[in-house]
């Protein structure tokens, strides 16, 4: 890629940023820095959502070169290879929309890593400046960090050609990112505020909690190897799966990690009997996070400084159980599916609330 295309490219990626930046600095909140950490947050988690519609939308090789567009800063400037893309392969990975929605992706992915790269450089000066705990520049330093991780994940994504592992590590570390930034978030929120006495029995709370995190990492995790195996209707029916309690499935090839997409680690094809295996452990799963999580929320609206966290984790919670039902039954709508990840990023921004005010500032009160 060109040097011009790629200053270019950051350009936009810069432009991406003009409307949080402008939300931030007009805001009424005297706390600009609590107001870019919750800003960017919400911002991360948009791209997250925007991520599932590249990846659903079969968007992800709309651009098969990395950071630009066949070495262009945008489709426009590529549009005579995509059309040629195009015509060869009409239903093909490279369409002119596939190649919008992939690169605007990657737009607002930088604008995310210019805001963190706002975060820690502002977290930096402060914290030289005046040495008060809620700028302490560790967690932003880590989220900056992992924002370059994850866009190197980014670029293998494209480079490896949708390599399952790949494009599912890729979709947990930007979930981890947004649980670091709601964390980053909540610390700028208990700032200033008077700790007071955690409710009776709260303590009791912490392990489940942090039981709730682990789990959803697993099923976050499961649904990424279902949605980048394109295993989503494997099983045609619920709560039996193509007729059968226990299907014929292969979970020898269904969950060898290091393969391409479609074929085994031999380069054979993928047994429609791995997909079967996918879906299933994701769908079994399931069962398993509603448990736990139902009842850590269930035990959450027990308590007055957990009861609205509570409340909204089961809410959600049943949403997602919803949505997932509907991907079957609708047989996978490409608005219920962006929905499903929606809600599984909302899960990860309660659950990371949860264990934050579980650990840190229960009984506390909160900043709006």
């Amino acid at each position: 890629m060109e040097l011009s295309a790629l200053i270019l490219l950051l350009i936009k990626g810069l432009l991406a940023t003009i409307l949080p930046a402008a939300i931030v600095y007009m805001s009424s909140d005297p706390n600009k820095y609590r107001k870019l950490v919750w800003v960017t947050a919400f911002l991360t988690f948009d791209l997250i959502v925007f991520g599932a519609f590249t990846r659903l939308t079969d968007s992800g090789l709309g651009c098969p070169d990395w950071p630009g567009c066949y070495g262009a800063a945008n489709p426009f400037l590529a549009h005579a290879e995509i059309s040629r893309a195009e015509a060869a392969m009409p239903t093909g990975p490279v369409t002119v929309v596939k190649a919008w929605i992939e690169m605007i992706h990657r737009y607002l992915a930088m604008g995310v890593g210019a805001l963190c790269l706002a975060i820690m450089a502002t977290s930096w000066y402060q914290w030289r400046k005046t040495r008060r705990i809620e700028y302490q520049p560790a967690l932003p330093t880590a989220l900056l960090v992992a924002v370059c991780v994850q866009g190197a994940f980014g670029a293998w994504t494209v480079t490896l050609k949708l390599q399952p592992v790949i494009v599912t590590i890729h979709l947990l570390l930007g979930m981890g990112l947004l649980a670091l930034m709601c964390w980053l978030g909540a610390r700028q929120n208990q700032a200033g505020a008077t700790p007071a006495a955690a409710p009776a029995g709260a303590s009791a709370l912490r392990p489940l909690a942090l039981a709730a995190a682990v789990v959803l990492v697993v099923q976050i995790g499961l649904g990424g190897w279902v949605s980048t195996n394109y295993a989503t209707l494997a099983c045609a029916d619920f709560p039996l799966c193509n007729g059968n309690l226990i299907p014929e499935m292969d979970f020898e090839h269904g969950f060898t990690l290091w393969r391409e997409l479609g074929k085994t680690a031999a380069g054979s094809y993928l047994p429609f009997s791995a997909l079967t295996a996918i879906h299933w452990v994701h769908r079994n799963f399931a069962y398993v996070v509603l448990l736990i999580i139902g009842w850590t929320a269930w035990r959450a609206m027990g308590h007055p400084a957990l009861r609205t966290t509570g409340r909204r984790l089961a809410i959600v919670l049943a949403a997602q159980a919803a949505t997932g039902i509907a991907t079957v039954y609708l047989e996978f709508p490409l608005a219920i599916a962006v929905l499903h990840n929606a809600g599984a990023a909302l899960l990860v921004v309660l659950v990371t609330m949860l264990n934050y005010k579980t650990k840190h500032s229960l009984g506390a009160p909160a900043h709006a």
